[in-house]
């Protein structure tokens, strides 16, 4: 993808108010046809990218959901871009049935992962998506202004959430105990989970690699006990 048609995919991305995450992620799925055919992604035609999506699901076995995230990506391209439009979804096939249900941990499990995060800012700010229910993207967000503890209240405010929009969730005793004992320590000005440079959140990057290093950690003894 030439830098030109990348900023104007970004501007057009930035006008209508996309994510970072959602940009991340379009720029992705639109790279992805530009590299594997080493053409830029406006001279394709619908054919050649009906023949990349069955490259992804045949060839690389790529799940479904993945080539879904793609799919939206490179739409959008086209849609805003390019002014073409598509009403076969470039060949790919609906969902497949049979979807397998979640892992869900059990509450001792939970508590046994958080007893593996050994930085206090990855393990506060994980209690934080358990316990308040919140996405990544919207936990590192948090300002200390959302965090609402009057005893009538205790809530927790996400701003443009998922689909830009606002919400409230539930602040808990225990997480609340939990946030003033980071607070003591850290003192964080601007965001409450900072990142390297202050004035900025933590990634998600970050995030992920504190939750999958936890993941790969030996489990304290099973009596630990959950906080969050």
């Amino acid at each position: 993808m030439s830098t030109k048609i990348r900023e104007k995919f970004i501007e057009r991305m930035n006008l209508y108010g996309l994510t970072e995450s959602t940009q991340k992620s379009y720029i992705t799925g639109v790279k992805g046809l530009a590299d594997f055919y080493n053409q830029s992604p406006d001279t394709l035609t619908d054919d050649q990218v009906r023949a990349y999506f069955r490259h992804l699901l045949i060839e690389k076995k790529l799940e479904w959901t993945s080539c879904k995230t793609y799919l939206s990506g490179i739409t959008y391209f086209y849609r805003h871009i390019c002014q073409r439009e598509i009403d076969d979804r470039y060949g790919l096939p609906p969902r497949p049935k049979g979807r397998k249900l979640p892992v869900v941990l059990s509450m001792e499990e939970v508590a046994r992962l958080f007893s593996c995060v050994d930085n206090l800012k990855h393990r506060v700010l994980l209690k934080t998506m358990y316990s308040g229910g919140l996405r990544i993207g919207e936990a590192v967000r948090l300002l200390p202004e959302h965090i609402e503890s009057d005893p009538s209240r205790m809530v927790i405010r996400v701003e443009q959430g998922k689909g830009r929009k606002d919400r409230y969730t539930v602040l808990s005793e225990k997480l609340l105990i939990e946030l003033k004992a980071y607070w003591r320590i850290y003192s964080p000005k601007q965001w409450i989970f900072p990142g390297q440079n202050p004035h900025k959140h933590i990634t998600t990057t970050s995030v992920w690699c504190a939750f999958k290093a936890a993941k790969k950690k030996p489990v304290l003894p099973r009596n630990a006990a959950l906080t969050a």
